[in-house]
Protein backbone atom coordinates (compact mmCIF):
# COMPACT_ATOMS: atom_id res chain seq x y z
CA UNK A 1 0.00 0.00 0.00
CA UNK A 2 1.27 3.28 -1.21
CA UNK A 3 2.01 5.51 1.71
CA UNK A 4 0.39 8.99 1.58
CA UNK A 5 2.55 11.85 0.48
CA UNK A 6 3.38 14.63 3.23
CA UNK A 7 3.02 18.50 1.22
CA UNK A 8 6.55 19.61 1.03
CA UNK A 9 6.33 23.61 2.40
CA UNK A 10 7.71 26.35 -0.15
CA UNK A 11 9.33 28.50 1.98
CA UNK A 12 8.13 31.93 2.14
CA UNK A 13 10.55 33.94 0.05
CA UNK A 14 9.38 31.56 -2.87
CA UNK A 15 5.45 32.10 -2.22
CA UNK A 16 6.14 35.95 -2.47
CA UNK A 17 7.76 35.53 -5.27
CA UNK A 18 4.73 33.40 -7.30
CA UNK A 19 2.43 35.75 -5.71
CA UNK A 20 3.87 38.23 -7.85
CA UNK A 21 4.28 36.62 -10.73
CA UNK A 22 0.70 35.41 -11.27
CA UNK A 23 -0.16 39.49 -10.06
CA UNK A 24 1.55 40.47 -12.82
CA UNK A 25 0.38 38.04 -14.99
CA UNK A 26 -3.15 38.91 -14.25
CA UNK A 27 -2.43 42.31 -15.12
CA UNK A 28 -0.37 41.71 -18.46
CA UNK A 29 -3.90 39.73 -19.17
CA UNK A 30 -6.28 42.23 -18.52
CA UNK A 31 -4.04 44.82 -20.32
CA UNK A 32 -4.02 42.69 -23.77
CA UNK A 33 -7.85 42.41 -23.12
CA UNK A 34 -8.55 46.12 -22.76
CA UNK A 35 -6.56 46.67 -26.11
CA UNK A 36 -8.53 44.15 -27.92
CA UNK A 37 -11.84 45.77 -27.34
CA UNK A 38 -12.44 47.57 -30.37
CA UNK A 39 -13.52 51.86 -29.84
CA UNK A 40 -17.15 51.50 -31.05
CA UNK A 41 -19.54 54.27 -31.16
CA UNK A 42 -22.94 54.12 -30.04
CA UNK A 43 -25.94 55.69 -30.63
CA UNK A 44 -28.29 56.59 -27.65
CA UNK A 45 -31.86 56.71 -28.65
CA UNK A 46 -34.32 58.05 -26.07
CA UNK A 47 -38.32 57.74 -27.44
CA UNK A 48 -40.43 59.91 -26.25
CA UNK A 49 -44.64 61.18 -26.87
CA UNK A 50 -44.79 64.97 -25.83
CA UNK A 51 -47.16 67.37 -27.87
CA UNK A 52 -45.88 70.75 -28.29
CA UNK A 53 -49.44 72.67 -28.68
CA UNK A 54 -50.20 76.19 -28.88
CA UNK A 55 -47.82 78.94 -27.32
CA UNK A 56 -45.64 75.50 -25.57
CA UNK A 57 -42.39 74.41 -25.68
CA UNK A 58 -39.86 71.65 -24.97
CA UNK A 59 -36.20 71.53 -23.65
CA UNK A 60 -34.49 69.23 -25.17
CA UNK A 61 -31.76 67.09 -23.13
CA UNK A 62 -30.36 64.56 -25.48
CA UNK A 63 -27.59 63.40 -23.23
CA UNK A 64 -29.67 63.09 -20.26
CA UNK A 65 -27.68 65.32 -17.88
CA UNK A 66 -29.93 68.56 -17.55
CA UNK A 67 -28.40 70.35 -20.12
CA UNK A 68 -30.85 71.57 -22.46
CA UNK A 69 -29.35 71.05 -26.23
CA UNK A 70 -32.88 72.82 -28.15
CA UNK A 71 -35.71 73.93 -27.22
CA UNK A 72 -38.72 73.61 -29.57
CA UNK A 73 -41.08 76.49 -29.11
CA UNK A 74 -44.45 76.69 -30.55
CA UNK A 75 -45.47 80.73 -30.09
CA UNK A 76 -49.00 82.01 -30.80
CA UNK A 77 -49.68 85.64 -31.37
CA UNK A 78 -52.02 88.16 -33.04
CA UNK A 79 -52.58 91.69 -34.20
CA UNK A 80 -55.36 93.63 -35.02
CA UNK A 81 -55.18 91.95 -38.90
CA UNK A 82 -53.96 88.50 -38.90
CA UNK A 83 -53.27 85.79 -36.14
CA UNK A 84 -50.07 83.18 -36.50
CA UNK A 85 -48.52 80.46 -34.86
CA UNK A 86 -44.65 79.50 -35.34
CA UNK A 87 -42.70 76.84 -34.19
CA UNK A 88 -39.16 76.93 -34.21
CA UNK A 89 -35.89 74.79 -33.21
CA UNK A 90 -33.96 77.37 -30.86
CA UNK A 91 -30.49 75.28 -30.52
CA UNK A 92 -28.64 76.47 -27.06
CA UNK A 93 -25.47 78.34 -27.72
CA UNK A 94 -22.72 76.85 -29.72
CA UNK A 95 -25.50 74.37 -30.96
CA UNK A 96 -26.75 74.65 -34.49
CA UNK A 97 -29.94 73.20 -36.33
CA UNK A 98 -29.29 71.65 -40.01
CA UNK A 99 -30.95 73.98 -42.45
CA UNK A 100 -30.06 76.89 -44.70
CA UNK A 101 -31.14 80.71 -44.63
CA UNK A 102 -33.15 80.36 -41.02
CA UNK A 103 -35.25 77.81 -42.24
CA UNK A 104 -34.91 74.02 -40.74
CA UNK A 105 -34.68 71.09 -42.84
CA UNK A 106 -37.34 68.47 -42.27
CA UNK A 107 -35.28 65.53 -42.96
CA UNK A 108 -36.45 61.78 -43.85
CA UNK A 109 -35.67 58.68 -42.67
CA UNK A 110 -31.94 57.70 -43.72
CA UNK A 111 -30.41 61.02 -43.87
CA UNK A 112 -27.21 61.79 -43.02
CA UNK A 113 -26.05 64.40 -40.32
CA UNK A 114 -22.63 65.62 -40.13
CA UNK A 115 -20.09 68.09 -40.48
CA UNK A 116 -20.49 69.07 -44.35
CA UNK A 117 -23.41 70.16 -43.78
CA UNK A 118 -24.62 73.51 -43.13
CA UNK A 119 -26.37 74.36 -39.72
CA UNK A 120 -27.52 77.45 -40.12
CA UNK A 121 -31.68 76.48 -39.33
CA UNK A 122 -34.23 77.89 -37.00
CA UNK A 123 -37.74 78.50 -38.11
CA UNK A 124 -39.57 74.94 -38.42
CA UNK A 125 -43.08 76.29 -39.44
CA UNK A 126 -45.25 79.38 -39.68
CA UNK A 127 -48.98 79.43 -40.10
CA UNK A 128 -50.11 82.82 -40.85
CA UNK A 129 -53.55 84.76 -41.80
CA UNK A 130 -51.59 86.87 -44.09
CA UNK A 131 -49.29 84.48 -45.58
CA UNK A 132 -50.69 81.05 -45.13
CA UNK A 133 -48.03 78.32 -44.39
CA UNK A 134 -44.27 78.45 -44.87
CA UNK A 135 -41.48 75.95 -43.92
CA UNK A 136 -40.79 72.27 -44.53
CA UNK A 137 -42.63 71.17 -41.73
CA UNK A 138 -46.00 71.54 -42.90
CA UNK A 139 -48.28 68.53 -42.39
CA UNK A 140 -45.41 66.28 -41.75
CA UNK A 141 -44.81 62.46 -40.17
CA UNK A 142 -41.66 61.11 -39.03
CA UNK A 143 -39.39 63.49 -40.02
CA UNK A 144 -36.32 64.64 -38.76
CA UNK A 145 -34.66 67.61 -37.13
CA UNK A 146 -30.36 67.76 -37.44
CA UNK A 147 -28.68 68.99 -34.73
CA UNK A 148 -25.19 69.29 -33.82
CA UNK A 149 -24.36 69.84 -30.12
CA UNK A 150 -21.59 70.56 -27.80
CA UNK A 151 -20.93 67.75 -25.28
CA UNK A 152 -17.50 68.19 -23.00
CA UNK A 153 -15.77 70.82 -25.87
CA UNK A 154 -16.30 68.27 -28.28
CA UNK A 155 -18.57 68.30 -31.38
CA UNK A 156 -21.86 65.90 -31.59
CA UNK A 157 -24.79 65.03 -34.12
CA UNK A 158 -28.39 63.82 -33.37
CA UNK A 159 -31.78 64.10 -34.01
CA UNK A 160 -35.29 64.52 -32.85
CA UNK A 161 -38.25 62.85 -34.68
CA UNK A 162 -41.31 64.76 -34.89
CA UNK A 163 -44.99 64.76 -36.69
CA UNK A 164 -46.31 68.51 -37.44
CA UNK A 165 -49.85 69.18 -38.31
CA UNK A 166 -51.56 72.30 -39.21
CA UNK A 167 -54.69 72.05 -38.24
CA UNK A 168 -56.38 75.05 -39.24
CA UNK A 169 -57.30 78.67 -37.55
CA UNK A 170 -53.24 79.27 -38.20
CA UNK A 171 -52.14 76.86 -35.68
CA UNK A 172 -49.62 74.94 -35.56
CA UNK A 173 -49.57 71.49 -33.50
CA UNK A 174 -46.06 69.50 -33.11
CA UNK A 175 -45.60 65.86 -31.71
CA UNK A 176 -42.09 64.85 -30.74
CA UNK A 177 -41.74 60.85 -30.74
CA UNK A 178 -37.93 60.37 -30.00
CA UNK A 179 -34.18 61.75 -30.45
CA UNK A 180 -30.65 60.12 -30.43
CA UNK A 181 -27.18 61.01 -30.66
CA UNK A 182 -24.37 59.30 -31.76
CA UNK A 183 -21.81 59.32 -28.61
CA UNK A 184 -18.20 59.32 -30.41
CA UNK A 185 -17.15 62.98 -31.42
CA UNK A 186 -17.49 64.62 -35.05
CA UNK A 187 -19.18 61.13 -35.93
CA UNK A 188 -22.05 61.66 -37.81
CA UNK A 189 -25.25 59.98 -37.04
CA UNK A 190 -28.17 58.67 -39.61
CA UNK A 191 -31.94 59.61 -38.85
CA UNK A 192 -34.18 56.93 -37.90
CA UNK A 193 -31.96 54.44 -37.09
CA UNK A 194 -33.09 53.20 -33.62
CA UNK A 195 -32.37 49.40 -33.36
CA UNK A 196 -28.81 47.49 -33.79
CA UNK A 197 -25.98 46.49 -31.75
CA UNK A 198 -24.82 49.98 -31.95
CA UNK A 199 -28.20 51.11 -30.34
CA UNK A 200 -28.31 52.24 -26.83
CA UNK A 201 -31.98 52.81 -25.82
CA UNK A 202 -33.33 55.01 -22.87
CA UNK A 203 -36.82 54.85 -21.61
CA UNK A 204 -37.51 58.18 -19.87
CA UNK A 205 -36.89 58.27 -16.43
CA UNK A 206 -40.04 57.63 -13.84
CA UNK A 207 -40.04 59.49 -10.55
CA UNK A 208 -39.67 56.19 -9.02
CA UNK A 209 -35.88 55.85 -10.77
CA UNK A 210 -34.80 59.26 -10.10
CA UNK A 211 -36.02 58.80 -6.26
CA UNK A 212 -33.32 56.08 -6.08
CA UNK A 213 -30.61 57.62 -7.84
CA UNK A 214 -27.85 55.78 -10.29
CA UNK A 215 -28.91 52.07 -8.73
CA UNK A 216 -32.00 51.89 -10.37
CA UNK A 217 -30.18 52.86 -13.92
CA UNK A 218 -29.81 49.25 -15.00
CA UNK A 219 -33.65 48.90 -15.02
CA UNK A 220 -34.16 51.64 -17.09
CA UNK A 221 -31.36 51.40 -19.58
CA UNK A 222 -32.57 48.14 -22.35
CA UNK A 223 -30.25 47.69 -25.06
CA UNK A 224 -31.25 46.69 -28.50
CA UNK A 225 -30.28 43.97 -30.60
CA UNK A 226 -31.06 42.64 -34.24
Amino acid sequence: MQRPRTPSRISESLHRQLNSYALAASAAGVGVLALAQPAEGKIVYTPVHHVIGKNGHYKLHLVHNKITDLTLVNSYGCNQYYCHDVLSAVPSAGNGVLGRYSLAYALASGSQIGSEQPFMGRLMELSSGSIGSYGQWGNVYNRYLGIRFNLKNKTHYGWARLNVQLPGYYLVRATLTGYAYETIPNKSIITGKTKGPDVITLRDASLGHLARGASAMQAWRVRESK
